[in-house]
């Protein structure tokens, strides 16, 4: 009887819900998206069989991002390009695309899709009085669209996919079915999963430290940081992250630079206790400041330590949010309870 329940919840548990019931803005705009390859070839890296190397690859992913970060009213807060898979820590910014003038709803979207001959004729006023409401009907889901956190991944994705698939000369899925996305309920969770992210690297053993860590937003973010502090080099970032607290920049996150790099660097050197240097100093104090408990902190950011599932924060943020999308159970309430104290 205990086996058959087991399995029963194990199934219930893990079958897949539509996006719109993964997606709350009234919760949260912040969400941390994942993309996995289905293939064996990798999205980047050597392939063991083949001995082919894939790596520049990991420009594509950084190319597109940029691109779709001045079509989409979706801003990049953390990333991480691996061999195989990719993160995204993520803002849905809403009331800027309902802010949008009509002009500028059609130049986003001429950049990945094209125009129909309908909002072409409306905008040069040609279009006939029932043209025109057609137009302005398609404006209406457009403007929805450059908000919309499944159209952004599905434009990054199926980008990919092509590029991949005729870089192979082969078709079929490259992607591990649909993208997942986990639903950042407060400051802390945001925290956690920004960290969780920019640390994959490490965790992995591929990196020895943030600043070494490749593709990931934690070293653009130092490098940005370098170049401010010495004026010799003009060199870009290769894609343009949501700003940090008290810069001059906005939409910020709720937390300071400062507070955020110590935070990863502390936690870097506890991953990776085994190496030799490893300080085990005191814990940055924005932990204390949202409410982190420092060794379910040190847990969550090993391999595998993210125990959540469809929504990362506090115990009470984590059931009013399963409350609002209509479910009756939520994954992580323990690992909540241990991780973010209750204020």
């Amino acid at each position: 009887m205990r086996d058959q329940w087991h399995w029963k919840f194990v199934y219930a548990s893990s079958m897949p819900y539509a996006r719109k019931s993964l997606v709350s803005l009234q919760d949260t705009p912040y969400y941390h998206l994942v993309g996995r390859c289905v293939r064996r070839s990798w999205l980047c890296g050597t392939d063991q069989y083949s001995g082919k190397d894939y790596s520049h690859r990991k420009q594509w992913v950084l190319d597109r991002l940029s691109q779709l970060s001045k079509v989409f009213t979706i801003d990049v807060c953390a990333y991480a390009i691996m061999s195989n898979h990719y993160h995204l820590v993520v803002h849905i910014d809403q009331r800027r695309a309902r802010a949008l003038a009509t002009a500028e709803i059609v130049e986003r979207w001429r950049q990945v899709f094209g125009i129909p001959d309908v909002v072409e004729r409306w905008r040069s006023g040609e279009a006939t009085s029932i043209e025109g409401e057609l137009a302005e009907r398609i404006l209406g889901i457009w403007r929805a669209r450059l908000s919309d956190v499944s159209w952004y991944m599905r434009c990054l994705n199926e980008h990919l996919a092509r590029r991949a698939n005729a870089e192979d000369e082969c078709t079929g899925h490259f992607w591990e079915g649909r993208f997942k996305s986990q639903a950042l309920l407060d400051d802390a969770g945001l925290l956690t999963a920004m960290a969780y992210v920019d640390l994959n690297p490490v965790r992995a053993g591929i990196a020895a430290t943030p600043e070494e860590s490749n593709f990931t937003s934690i070293q653009s973010r130092i490098a940005a940081a370098s170049r401010q502090r010495s004026a010799t080099s003009q060199e870009a970032t290769p894609l343009k992250l949501i700003a940090f607290k008290a810069e001059d920049s906005w939409p910020q996150l709720p937390f300071s630079l400062h507070s955020y790099l110590a935070l990863v660097d502390w936690t870097g050197r506890r991953v990776s206790k085994d190496k030799a240097g490893y300080i085990d100093a005191d814990a940055p104090p924005i932990l204390s400041r949202l409410k982190i408990d420092r060794a379910a902190w040190d847990a969550t950011m090993q391999r595998s330590g993210n125990r959540f599932g469809r929504a990362m924060g506090p115990l009470d943020h984590l059931r009013l949010h399963a409350r609002t999308l209509g479910q009756a159970w939520i994954r992580g309430l323990n690992h909540a309870a241990a991780l973010y104290r209750s204020s």
